[in-house]
């Protein structure tokens, strides 16, 4: 355990996925289904020895060539058997799921969950099963001895699966449009972590993990019994379709040449495609700057860009990140967990059809004061930073009657009619317990019901 000023940091009782990412080039997520509350423990008690601790994964990360994890929705928790008032005391947006909060989240159109796939809309939705894998034949023996543990369980159900794949080339994280990636997430103070020249001071465990004081000074509240809450966490799983061809097409209508069109990608995000900020460089792309962690974040907006003109106000990275110009930033910041799936479309490849995109897991402490808040204000509001007619270039909801302006001298750049570059393809909201929380839901003891 680490100290936090009079808290401590249980490693040992904190999954993995919260406080470590895995050196991973693939993976898998199950979604499972429980028709009997001895099944779904059954099940539990079989896979929660796979669970590693953040303190187990640090031990051993260099010899692993797989790790676990495990979450469940609000209905999941009843079908192990939860009883009613405990499950009374989680907050209501949890309770009332993601499907429910679609309009506030702004998953309407193309994004609705009438669209979705995958078995996520019911309240059928269990669990997931969360397995990153070094290596293809690792994610394959993971996945038979996974569907035996499921056989021998009476009444748990595999709804769907996803396969997750790194994307070429494998030396660092991006998307499949090519974006770098892991450039700029939160440091918990207690953690050993040390945040890079940019990133901000380390935040309270609170903001992430419950049972610990948050950046007010209190911690957030427990759903009871505390047993059950303590060193856990809410995920908001988002599965986004990323359609490259679209978006290459649109960067040669708007760029005459391969400089310009890789300036107009730069715009929408925020960053050259290398992870390189136009607030550092705003002319040209810097491979290296891109690439230096200790320099790729050292920049604010209020004084270094108020205007927009290197960082447009709009662009994906100022909404999701408003740093120096938005209040209360430390009450809205996210650990981002996930990958890419779907095969890699070879640059100049006409568009294939085959869906590609990111399977992620935002998490935090309150859904609804970091997850909900982020998606209605920053993603989707039109009149953020007072733009009138625009959301997030790369993952808002766009019906192709929106705009994106590029503030320059003498006058602006406004691209209209802009099209979605992404789609919602499912979603939902997970509580990711802690390691005992396990032992403790796997238990015939707690069952309300056989």
């Amino acid at each position: 355990m680490i100290a936090v000023g009079c808290a401590m940091l249980e490693f040992d009782d904190i999954q993995h996925i919260l406080l470590t990412r895995a050196p991973a080039l693939t993976g898998r997520y199950e979604f499972l289904s429980f028709r009997s509350a001895a099944g779904g423990q059954a099940w539990l008690s079989a896979i929660s020895d796979k669970v590693q601790s953040a303190a187990a994964m640090r031990a051993s990360v260099g010899s692993d060539k797989r790790w676990v994890s495990v979450a469940f929705t609000w209905s999941g928790l009843r079908a192990l058997g939860v009883d009613e008032a405990s499950l009374a005391t989680f907050p209501e947006e949890f309770k009332q799921g993601m499907v429910a909060r679609a309009n506030m989240l702004g998953d309407t159109g193309e994004n609705h969950p009438d669209n979705w796939i995958g078995g996520l809309v019911g309240p059928d939705l269990h669990a997931i099963a969360i397995l990153f894998a070094r290596d293809g034949a690792e994610r394959k023996r993971c996945q038979s001895e996974h569907d035996s543990f499921v056989a021998q369980c009476n009444g748990v159900d595999i709804l769907s699966s996803l396969d997750l794949e790194a994307t070429p080339p494998f030396d660092y994280a991006h998307d499949h449009f090519g974006y770098r990636d892991r450039l700029s997430q939160p440091v918990i103070e207690g953690s050993g972590d040390v945040p890079t020249p940019g990133s901000g001071a380390p935040l309270q465990p609170g903001e992430f993990i419950l049972g610990y004081p948050d950046e007010s000074g209190m911690p957030y509240p427990l759903p009871q019994p505390e047993i059950l809450s303590r060193n856990g966490s809410y995920m908001a799983y988002r599965r986004m379709q990323e359609h490259v061809g679209k978006f290459r097409e649109f960067l040669r209508q708007h760029g005459q040449t391969h400089e310009e069109q890789e300036l107009v990608a730069a715009k929408l995000m925020g960053r050259w495609r290398s992870g390189a900020p136009l607030v550092l460089a705003p002319v040209k792309d810097d491979p290296t700057l891109g690439a230096d962690m200790q320099r790729n974040n050292d920049f604010n907006y209020k004084q270094m860009d108020p205007y927009g003109y290197a960082v447009p106000l709009g662009a994906h990275m100022r909404r999701m990140n408003p740093r120096d110009t938005a209040h209360n930033m430390n009450r809205r910041r996210m650990i981002r967990r996930g990958a890419t799936y779907g095969p890699h479309l070879q640059e100049g490849a006409p568009e294939d059809g085959v869906e590609r995109g990111i399977a992620a897991f935002v998490i935090c402490a309150s859904l609804i004061r970091q997850y909900e808040f982020a998606q209605n204000v920053w993603v989707n509001d039109r009149n953020f930073h007072e733009l009138g007619n625009e959301r997030d270039p790369i993952i808002g909801n766009h019906d192709g009657t929106l705009e994106f302006k590029i503030p320059k001298r003498p006058v602006r750049k406004k691209i209209t009619g802009l099209p979605a570059f992404t789609t919602v393809r499912c979603g939902a909201y997970f509580f990711l317990p802690g390691i005992k929380a396990l032992r403790y839901l796997g238990t015939r003891g707690n069952a309300s019901q056989p």
